[in-house]
């Protein structure tokens, strides 16, 4: 968690789930580019990159990796 690999990997992790969350509040009822509810899409997207970041501090030291998630990043060796 203290390695700027950790933060990065992290950041990556929060920005894909806020482009996943506001992805997903624009195609649910959205008639046109317009009606959006602009406010209410950000406000979910951020709040998902939030439990994100939250969720990838949690994860740290717990996987085999020192990084945001529970499983290796490292390839499998045969």
């Amino acid at each position: 968690m203290w390695s700027s690999s950790f933060w990065r990997q992290a950041a990556e992790r929060a920005a894909k789930s806020f482009a996943q969350a506001l992805i997903t509040v624009l195609g649910t009822g959205a008639g046109g580019l317009l009606d959006v509810g602009w406010k209410q899409a950000l406000s979910v997207a951020a709040l998902t990159a939030l439990l994100s970041l939250l969720m990838s501090l949690v994860s740290s030291g717990v996987g085999p990796d020192d990084g945001p998630s529970l499983v290796s990043t490292k390839p499998a060796t045969e």
